[in-house]
C-alpha cells in the first residue's frame, strides 16, 4: 500500500501546485446572462468541452478525470479538473459527470451559450427539463469514449433527447478521407516496401502495427 499512497500524495501535491498558478488567471464569468438548461461550450485541449447551466453558478459536465483512480479525498476530488487530469483520464477512460463552478468549467475560456441550437434539427427541450436531466445523471460512469460517449453525447441528450456528438462526425469524416485516400495507401505502400527491402527493418515493421493496433482499437472502443 505504500507505493500507491506516495503515488497519491504526489499526484495531490503536482495537481496542487499547478491549480494554484492556474488561480491566478481566473476569468470573472457574468453568469446572470444565462438561464438554468442553457449550454455552455468552452475550448479545451484539442476539443471542445459541453456542459449545462443549473443556475446559482453551477454547471453539470461530463469530464475525464484520473484523479479518483488514486484517491478518494472529496476536497482534492471537488478541485478544478486541470488539463494534466483531463487527458490521463481520457487515456484512460475514467470520467464522471460532475457540478463546477462556471470559472472551473471554463477554464479561463470564452464561453459559447446555446451554439448547438444552429446545428441541431431537433428543437431544445425545456430548460428545467434539461437540467433535471442532468442533474438526474450526475456521479460516476461506467463507460466513456472520447469518440463514443462523451461530454456532447451527454448534453445532447439533455438539451435535445438525442445522444450523438457532432465532433466525433467530423473527426471520423476527416479520419476516413486521410486513410482510405489513394494518396495515403500509396504512401504506406511506399514506405513499408522501403523498410522492408532498404531498410531490412522487418523487426520494427512488424512490432509498430503490434503497438499502434490495439491503442487506436483502445481509444476508439
Amino acid at each position: 500500500m505504500l507505493p500507491l499512497q506516495f503515488l497519491s500524495l504526489f499526484l495531490i501535491s503536482v495537481f496542487a501546485d499547478y491549480e494554484e498558478k492556474k488561480k491566478k488567471k481566473v476569468i470573472i464569468y457574468d453568469t446572470s446572462v444565462f438561464k438554468r438548461g442553457d449550454l455552455l461550450e468552452v475550448p479545451r485541449t484539442l476539443f471542445t468541452h459541453f456542459g449545462i447551466y443549473l443556475g446559482n453558478n453551477r454547471v453539470a459536465h461530463f469530464i475525464p478525470d484520473i484523479l479518483p483512480v488514486f484517491i478518494t479525498d472529496k476536497k482534492a476530488l471537488e478541485k478544478m479538473v486541470t488539463n494534466n487530469r483531463l487527458i490521463l483520464g481520457v487515456l484512460t477512460k475514467q470520467a464522471s459527470i460532475r457540478v463546477d463552478s462556471v470559472e472551473d468549467f471554463a477554464y479561463g475560456a470564452e464561453i459559447l451559450v446555446n451554439n448547438m441550437d444552429k446545428v441541431c434539427s431537433r428543437p431544445p427541450l425545456n430548460g428545467d427539463e434539461v437540467a433535471r436531466r442532468a442533474e438526474k445523471l450526475l456521479g460516476s460512469v461506467n463507460y466513456y469514449s472520447l469518440l463514443w460517449y462523451n461530454c456532447e453525447h451527454y448534453v445532447m441528450y439533455c438539451r435535445y433527447g438525442t445522444s450523438m456528438s457532432f465532433q466525433t462526425y467530423q473527426f471520423c469524416k476527416a479520419v476516413r478521407k486521410i486513410v482510405c485516400s489513394k494518396t495515403c495507401s500509396l504512401l504506406s505502400l511506399l514506405l513499408c516496401l522501403f523498410m522492408i527491402f532498404y531498410l531490412e527493418a522487418l523487426p520494427i515493421f512488424g512490432i509498430l502495427p503490434t503497438v499502434i493496433i490495439p491503442f487506436t482499437i483502445w481509444m476508439a472502443s
